[in-house]
């Protein structure tokens, strides 16, 4: 568990903290499963079956190693046999890694760190729009959103809290959700993530009269 009962309410005591010094609405989001990536091992095991064959002919391989009978069989049957022992290997071979790039964590180590990025910053974006960050009466919604398995986060604000606050003001909140994690201590990056934040709405948004809680103040967890 990646998260206790403790931590949740750390979290949702932080963000409410947070909130009552803004009038900016803080989502906390963490993906805690993990991520598998099927162009990866596709072409992966694709690869590999290709070339594992051939490779393996260079280093002196021969099919008679796999067939008994292959000193009773014709010219004909060799290239035959050999064939299909060939297609057989190669049938085995992609199987195998496919099956390991997509259940294991080797596809995703295997996937370039852009392409993980990127479906992190889609997934977050996805998330934005399902919560309803882009809904708030005032368009001051931030996301914290972080990927549990690839230790990599995303802050998403809404049109107004963009419009104030440049993109690189959240890069002390990302190193903190990313810190957390990655040091196994990930509510205690979550809070001060949240605290971060929390700062930055505070200077651009204060509280206004008749302001109301209109998101969630917990973690939620995908």
């Amino acid at each position: 568990m990646l998260f206790t009962a403790e931590d949740h309410q750390r979290i949702s005591s932080a963000i409410k903290a947070a909130e009552r010094a803004t009038s900016g609405e803080i989502v906390v989001i963490v993906s805690t499963q993990p991520q598998r990536y099927l162009a990866t091992a596709l072409s992966l095991a694709a690869l590999l079956a290709l070339a594992l064959p051939f490779t393996a002919v260079v280093f002196g391989w021969s099919p008679a190693d796999l067939l008994p009978d292959w000193d009773s069989l014709t010219p004909r049957d060799h290239e035959r046999r050999s064939l299909e022992a060939l297609i057989v290997i190669q049938a085995v071979t992609f199987g195998v890694v496919l099956g390991l790039g997509w259940f294991t964590a080797l596809g995703r180590v295997l996937t370039p760190q852009g392409l993980r990025r990127d479906r992190v910053h889609r997934t977050a974006l996805a998330q934005f729009r399902a919560r309803g960050l882009d809904a708030t009466a005032g368009r001051t919604g931030v996301l914290l959103y972080v990927d549990a398995s690839d230790h990599i986060a995303e802050v998403v604000a809404d049109a107004a809290v963009f419009a104030k606050v440049p993109a690189d003001h959240w890069a002390d909140t990302i190193d903190a959700l990313t810190a957390g994690m990655k040091a196994g201590k990930p509510a205690e990056g979550m809070t001060a993530a949240i605290h971060l934040a929390g700062g930055v709405l505070a200077a651009h948004f204060p509280p206004t009269a008749g302001d109301f809680n209109e998101l969630p103040d917990h973690l939620i967890e995908i």
